[in-house]
């Protein structure tokens, strides 16, 4: 079996040798190289054929959120597993919406972390326990328009332009709960599309 590539992408080098130690004696990674900021990993994901990035998010130079949406500008199919500290809002949703396809902490056990990355590399949306509820708990808050905090943030993606698939990677959600929410949302905006819908959108200030 062709083993999980990874690249390492962390400022602190005695966390890169740790995170080197857990993947390798198992055949099934491959660790085939490390950057230590995000201009790094950027450049050595293009020249190497890497699988799955683990990205730290707070470095010097460029942190993880300016990296993983360069390497998914440069390449939608990249998968990057953030492995960070911290758990907070402002950590947690600009890398989700940058395209994380999950968010762990460093203090997850060996074995969620290889089960993380293989999910992963699967294409398989990854979220710790702590970042699940946090997100969940983003979910029910109001928001403008009558409309849920989570309708909205369909709508926005909708509005950038986001397919469903797109919309259900970066929100960690089915396409069918897409869909669903799409309905909620022509039914409360008294529309019948996704282009009328981001229209009266803009109209009621919804969208900026």
């Amino acid at each position: 079996m062709t083993p999980i590539r990874l690249l390492i992408v962390d400022d602190h080098p005695i966390v890169r040798d740790g995170l080197r130690g857990v993947f390798s004696g198992d055949p099934e990674f491959e660790v085939v190289g490390e950057a230590g900021n995000g201009h790094e990993a950027v450049a050595r994901a293009r020249s190497l054929d890497v699988d799955v990035v683990l990205m730290d998010l707070r470095m010097p130079q460029m942190g993880g959120v300016e990296a993983i949406q360069a390497l998914r500008q440069a390449d939608e199919s990249v998968r990057v597993l953030v492995l960070t500290t911290y758990d907070t809002d402002r950590d947690v949703l600009p890398a989700i919406e940058a395209g994380a396809t999950g968010y762990l902490l460093k203090d997850s056990p060996r074995e969620e972390l290889l089960r993380g990355v293989r999910a992963a590399f699967r294409g398989e949306p990854v979220l710790s326990p702590s970042v699940a509820g946090r997100l969940m708990g983003n979910v029910g808050k109001p928001a403008a328009g009558g409309l849920s905090q989570r309708e909205l943030e369909v709508l926005r993606l909708v509005a950038g332009g986001a397919t469903n698939r797109e919309v259900a990677r970066k929100l960690f959600i089915s396409e069918a709960t897409v869909k669903t929410h799409l309905l909620h949302l022509y039914d409360k905006l008294g529309v019948r599309d996704r282009a009328a819908a981001v229209s009266e959108a803009y109209r009621r200030d919804l969208l900026s």
